[in-house]
């Protein structure tokens, strides 16, 4: 762990590979581009993979730059670009190893475009985790390993403006670049400590989670902030503002925040709740001069909202039938296990939902027996022989 400690500068004097210089690239938006790419990983078995979306700029998000580094080659492919074929690219990249940085997001995003599941990864995110560092972003361990200063406006631009600059298509190469090397790092340090299996375990759990794609729309989204609280009018404004503000965000193509932030809704439908009448409501908007010229169509939803009976709504999902609260009992020992979780937690350095979240360990808590389905590996044999559980 020494490197993550010391200056580049000494680094390079104590032989630790430091790799500074922007990568070059073959940027892929014409037909035919992609035959470099799938010649170079028919030659490997291990691939360094990247995404860029547009979340930050359009209503649905959309996959814009694929970020590869195949051996010692750096390729952005731009999915945006017409007449481009993916199809053989994923065929090839089901079957190869993939080196990623926060992954799940990834693996979603390309699920939902195309299906696509990758045979096996290696997130240096989750290592990062593993190992219990408090910066886990990808551009604080380039910085903690390699010197390298990541540009962050990358992180917030809008990736599906053509032509993509030189600036970002740096950025995007950056990303990839070093994957290699930052495992080997983070790989020996799991291995010291006897953690490497723990991240085959995290990361076949990741592409399974991932692998369902992003939760799909359901008519209860518009439930948000503190909106179990409301009962009356606060109900049916809160429920008519949501959905004009999908409306609005359909319509300008922008993502919903940009349009007006959950505060802003939260607050009208809990004025709303307390009695306030449209006028008052329209008095405290204050909403600035782009939303002055959504105030008519937003004025329509309020009081729409206004006088819609709150019973007519879409219900709140109910409990499953099926669950049946903690008795004492369970709570107890749910108790007893996370005080043992924090304790393990604490001594390896990580953090404790790493070892069990809090609906894990209401789970083991109600069938103590079956914490090896329950938890992970790794997870279970952490507490499984603790107080808690010891002799049960």
């Amino acid at each position: 762990m020494i490197s993550r400690f010391i200056p580049p500068r000494l680094r390079r004097l104590l032989g630790v590979k430091v790799t500074s210089r922007l990568p070059s690239f073959q940027l892929l938006d014409q037909p035919g581009s992609l035959v470099p790419l799938l010649a170079a990983l028919e030659r490997v078995d291990e691939v360094s993979l990247d995404t860029e979306a547009d979340n930050m700029y359009h209503y649905k998000t959309r996959v814009c730059l694929l970020q590869f580094l195949v051996g010692t080659d750096v390729y952005l492919v731009d999915v945006l670009a017409p007449g481009l074929k993916l199809e053989p690219l994923w065929r090839i990249l089901a079957k190869k190893h993939l080196l990623m940085h926060g992954s799940d997001f990834d693996i979603r995003l390309l699920h939902d475009l195309c299906g696509f599941r990758p045979k096996s990864i290696f997130d240096t995110m989750l290592a990062a985790q593993l190992l219990g560092r408090q910066r886990i972003g990808l551009g604080s361990l380039l910085e903690d390993h390699f010197g390298v200063a990541v540009d962050k406006s990358g992180q917030k631009a809008n990736w599906s403006q053509r032509p993509i600059t030189p600036k970002l298509l740096n950025y995007a190469a950056l990303d990839v670049w070093h994957l290699p090397a930052l495992r080997d790092i983070l790989l020996r340090e799991l291995t010291k400590l006897d953690r490497a299996t723990w991240l085959e375990q995290q990361c076949r759990a990741q592409i399974e989670s991932g692998s369902s794609g992003f939760s799909p729309a359901t008519e209860n989204d518009w439930r948000i902030g503190r909106s179990e609280r409301l009962r009356g009018a606060g109900l049916g404004v809160l429920h008519a503002v949501w959905h004009w503000r999908e409306s609005q965000a359909q319509r300008l193509d922008t993502p919903p925040f940009k349009v007006c932030g959950n505060s802003l809704l939260v607050k009208l439908a809990e004025a709303a709740e307390q009695g306030a009448g449209e006028s008052e409501l329209f008095a405290n908007l204050n909403l600035g001069r782009r939303h002055d010229r959504l105030f008519p169509s937003l004025a329509a939803a309020i009081r729409a909202g206004l006088a819609r009976d709150p019973k007519t709504l879409p219900r709140r999902p109910g409990r499953d039938p099926n669950h049946v609260s903690l008795t004492q009992a369970e709570i107890e020992l749910q108790d007893r296990i996370k005080t043992d979780r924090d304790r393990v937690a604490q001594k390896l350095g990580i953090e404790p939902t790493l070892i069990a979240n809090r609906s894990q360990l209401a789970q083991v808590a109600r069938a103590p027996k079956k914490i090896g389905e329950l938890l992970l590996p790794w997870q279970a044999a952490l507490l499984q022989h603790e107080p808690a559980l010891k002799n049960l």
